[in-house]
């Protein structure tokens, strides 16, 4: 056991304990210290003492392995997630208050488990970038459960996340300007004060022309084609008929 600056007491472990707790051989252990799947160890002497953050990332790089990712592409993620975005830095990165999205804690195996074989360190990148994910200690959080509904969904129909994600950049960078034009017209004739308060209207009128919107688009996909009409009967204003023969001027 040792004590933190907070006064609280964390679990330490020996490199055998720490193996044996993940259970993992301790030759493994130094190979995964040795690829630098771990962060450094607390040093006492001699003595290597790990923590329970030692422990549940070794944890997530079993489950990792188990859901076919190699060591590689696992160093690579966790490289990512260490340089990614502290989940208090989410707020300041999106702007928002977390007035209305919950957000979600998840373990890295549980963020595969949602987008199999999707997991990239390209796609990890693009989401720490959009401010979709943040990390917290050992656990990642996603801004939105409707977010990661949606995108997961979307996946499993068979959408690449890669092109999931680039949507979503372009998706706010509409809503971007559809806040930026309602807001204005809130602020021209009343007052910045009435923004929040009129915020459920905002929403309705987005979400009503987006389904409206969506209702046209099916329309006219599904509306059968029109019959092409010839440089004749455009000229004439009337169908063309069968030609009749000339009769030679007598």
């Amino acid at each position: 056991m040792a004590d933190t600056e907070a006064g609280t007491t964390v679990r330490e472990y020996r490199t055998e304990e720490l193996a044996e707790a993940a259970g993992i051989s301790v030759r493994t252990l130094r190979f995964y210290r040795e690829r630098r799947l771990l962060p450094p160890p607390r040093r006492e002497g001699r003595i290597a003492w790990y923590d329970d953050h030692h422990l549940a990332r070794l944890r997530t790089i079993t489950a990792l392995l188990e859901r076919g990712h190699t060591l590689g592409g696992i160093a690579e993620l966790t490289a990512a997630f260490e340089n990614g975005r502290d989940v208090s830095q989410l707020g300041e990165l999106l702007g928002i208050g977390w007035s209305e999205e919950t957000p979600v804690r998840l373990t890295p195996e549980a963020l595969a488990d949602y987008f199999e074989g999707e997991v990239t360190p390209e796609n990890l990148a693009a989401s720490l970038d959009l401010g979709y994910l943040a990390t917290d200690g050992d656990e990642i959080v996603h801004v939105s459960r409707r977010l990661l509904d949606v995108s997961s969904a979307l996946v499993r129909e068979g959408v690449p996340l890669a092109a999931v994600l680039e949507t979503g950049r372009r998706v706010r960078e509409h809503a971007d300007a559809l806040a930026a034009l309602l807001a204005g017209l809130v602020t021209e004739h009343l007052d910045e004060e009435a923004v929040g308060r009129l915020r459920p209207l905002a929403k309705s009128v987005v979400e009503a022309e987006l389904s409206m919107a969506m209702d046209r688009l099916l329309a006219a996909a599904s509306a059968p084609p029109q019959p092409e009409t010839t440089a004749s009967s455009e000229t004439t204003g009337t169908p063309e008929g069968p030609r009749s023969p000339q009769t030679p001027a007598p």
